[in-house]
């Protein structure tokens, strides 16, 4: 996985709440066995008709949100099913960050074990970077290190995350490399026994 420090992206804004998994990622695309090629079918009973054409009203189909990196959305997001494919389609369409007033506590796990940051705000905060988001495009910078989410018009807000899912972020570790941090630890055990 890539280390998160600091990342600076454009802004996608989904005004909704209790988004869940299978909106995300609906079932019918789970067939692959791989990460990659998840994020053509993101929101795709949103995004696309019957016959698979884009719809028109759906904001994700907007060209001025071409290359959105940050998520902004409402709360109890990824509810439903706790579904992986859902933070590898996000992450496969190009988002490196979700920010939501709350989250689905599976859905969250996943997002950190697969190399996203998700970010808890208050209602009040997500429903202002929504606003600014659905507007003119909207750039917001993400600093990992000192937990802060801010603008270049003054939006500041500080954010809480678990200290191991830092580090995790940070470094650009799944649960297997940061086992193999103590690689030295689990080799001496390994003798001791042998």
């Amino acid at each position: 996985m890539e280390p998160i420090r600091k990342h600076k992206g454009l802004v996608y804004p989904i005004n909704r709440s209790n988004i869940d998994t299978d909106q995300i990622i609906p079932k019918q695309f789970l067939k692959r066995i791989e990460r990659q090629g998840f994020g053509q079918f993101l929101f795709y009973n949103w995004r696309f008709d019957d016959d698979g054409n884009e719809r028109s009203d759906f904001s994700l189909n907007d060209t001025k949100y071409d290359g959105a990196s940050i998520l902004v959305a409402g709360e109890n997001f990824g509810c439903g099913s706790s579904r992986e494919h859902a933070p590898w389609a996000l992450q496969d369409y190009g988002f490196k960050v979700i920010i939501a007033s709350s989250f689905a506590d599976i859905f969250y796990n996943n997002c950190v074990k697969n190399g996203i940051l998700p970010i808890q705000l208050t209602e009040e905060q997500t429903s202002e970077l929504v606003k600014k988001a659905e507007g003119e495009p909207f750039t917001l910078s993400v600093d990992l290190e000192n937990q802060v989410v801010f603008d270049d018009a003054g939006f500041e807000a500080s954010f809480e995350i678990i200290n191991y899912l830092r580090e995790m972020l940070l470094n650009g570790w799944d649960e297997i490399a940061v086992t193999l941090t103590h690689e030295d630890k689990i080799s001496t055990f390994e003798n001791t026994k042998a």
